[in-house]
């Protein structure tokens, strides 16, 4: 059986959804967790429901000093950094209930998602990979999209930030291999309990998966030694039969 006993995880996105579902996970797993997203609120609700270690540390992923914070507190509380779970991301379903055309996007809002999506994870992995290092390895997840495989019409942004997303992760796995740290991305592999479908009628909601699609297979990820699994990408259900 999978444990995370010993292992400490920052979990980003962890105020509700699939983050939230994650992060429980991970401290019922015996992890020491740390969760971050910008309702504190929202983040202390999801700490009250576990009986574990669970550390609440508001912050924007986009804001640097803030994101530094979380990962020195992490740091102070439970002494080290060994895994990472990059899980916040936004679209444009999160601003509109639409989609648009490319050419029809504001451009702001094109900045503000791949801000999130991908400055966001280059953000907390500047400062939480140096600290699993130092630990003698740990292990980074991003969480992807299928959208990052593939194009898909009025989409743009969201696929422009989880294909970059999947850059990242393969350089980043090819960096730290002799490091001992692996770093792979996982998507629930397909439309998973979260903000971005709240417009949807009740009947194309039935089909939506669980917000804890991606449990088993993080946790499989996060329990992963320095000889593991790098540089992947997978839906949940193809990394269970991998792990």
């Amino acid at each position: 059986m999978t444990t995370l006993e010993g292992e400490v995880v920052i979990v980003t996105g962890a105020s509700q959804g699939l983050g939230a579902a994650m992060a429980k996970r991970f401290a019922r797993e015996g992890a020491a967790v740390t969760v971050t997203a910008r309702s504190e609120s929202e983040l202390e609700a999801v700490a009250a429901a576990v009986d574990g270690a669970v550390l609440v540390a508001p912050a924007d992923v986009t804001d640097e000093s803030a994101v530094h914070g979380v990962v020195d507190a992490t740091v102070e509380e439970y002494g080290s950094v060994t895994g990472l779970v990059n899980n916040a991301g936004i679209g444009l379903l999160n601003m509109y209930d639409e989609r648009r055309l490319l050419h029809d996007v504001e451009t702001e809002d094109f900045r503000q998602i791949v801000d999130v999506n991908v400055t966001g994870v280059f953000l907390f992995s500047k400062y939480a990979v140096p600290e699993m290092v130092d630990a003698g390895g740990g292990n980074v997840v991003n969480i992807s999209s299928g959208l990052g495989r593939r194009g898909s019409a009025r989409w743009g942004p969201y696929v422009a930030s989880k294909w970059a997303l999947e850059g990242l992760t393969r350089t980043q796995a090819d960096e730290l291999d002799e490091y001992g740290v692996n770093v792979n991305a996982l998507d629930p592999g397909g439309r998973a309990e979260t903000g971005f479908w709240d417009h949807l009628p009740a009947h194309e909601r039935e089909a939506i998966l669980d917000p804890d699609v991606m449990n088993d297979a993080a946790t499989g990820l996060l329990a992963q030694g320095a000889s593991g699994i790098t540089g992947e990408s997978m839906p949940a259900e193809e990394w269970e039969r991998r792990l």
